[in-house]
């Protein structure tokens, strides 16, 4: 199935603290932002030196996350293939629609707008670098299986194993700007989303980060959980900003693929 034509992270921020969220991702991700839309001004763009934009702001009611917007040559046929595999309508529009995934997950289907070309990784005053390039989709272990199968067969992306068993990558055909990482998460709660960035260097990457006003909620081996000052969360990880893969020697999921059944 070739579906997605272009895909967009959505940063999804408290509308009161809209403002704070689009100045501090506007600067970790060297973005300039567009003029806002929407009937409250809840939607911006972040606007890369070069390439094309993958990346969004919306103000929100309630705490935020993350989520997907596909965009894909036919709204309708699509919508039917979601529906198909289980995906609900949640507000149907003239041209584009929002879904729930299997396990609640929002996502939107928009059409095509021509978007081909990849945005450069983000170079850092210090030499390091990285990119914002995959979206998280936390899911609770009843609704897991599905959830990975309903995402894998939606997209048509090949499904790799993750560096560690709770974890699955969707990764893109070359060009597409965002990833799909799947976690299945030790507890059952709501389903929700974040937003990852590949770091050449994590440390450096959170120096800078808090520099604008994040701080750390923790720390694995190779990623920094990390909150903007909206209040969001989000990981810094330590995978190469060009290649997806991870750093210092530990076999990555965009290493050569490890399909699963």
């Amino acid at each position: 199935m070739d579906l997605i034509r272009w895909i967009w992270a959505f940063i999804d921020r408290p509308m009161e603290r809209f403002d704070q969220a689009a100045a501090f991702w506007a600067n970790v991700t060297d973005s300039r932002l567009s003029t806002s839309r929407g009937s409250d001004g809840e939607f911006v763009t972040l606007l890369p030196r070069s390439g094309h934009p993958s990346l969004k702001l919306q103000g929100v009611h309630g705490l935020g996350g993350a989520h997907l917007d596909l965009e894909v040559n036919d709204v309708p046929a699509a919508i039917d293939v979601a529906r198909g595999l289980g995906s609900t309508v949640v507000a149907p529009h003239p041209d584009w629609a929002v879904m729930r995934s299997p396990s609640g997950q929002l996502f939107c289907l928009t059409p095509w707008e021509g978007a081909v070309a990849q945005a450069p990784v983000v170079g850092h005053p210090d030499g390091t670098s990285s990119r914002l390039d995959q979206v998280c989709l936390d899911v609770a272990p009843a609704g897991y299986e599905v959830e990975k199968s309903f995402w894998a067969e939606l997209t048509g992306w090949r499904r790799h194993a993750g560096a560690r068993a709770e974890f699955d990558l969707l990764k893109p055909p070359r060009g597409l700007p965002i990833r799909i990482l799947l976690q299945r998460l030790s507890t059952d709660r709501t389903s929700s989303a974040h937003v990852d960035l590949a770091c050449s260097d994590i440390e450096a990457a959170r120096s800078w980060h808090e520099k604008w006003g994040a701080r750390v909620v923790g720390r694995w081996p190779h990623w920094i959980v990390m909150k903007d000052p909206a209040g969001g969360s989000y990981c810094l990880t330590a995978r190469d900003p060009e290649t997806g893969r991870l750093r210092d020697g530990v076999p990555s999921e965009a290493d050569p693929p490890v399909p699963r059944s």
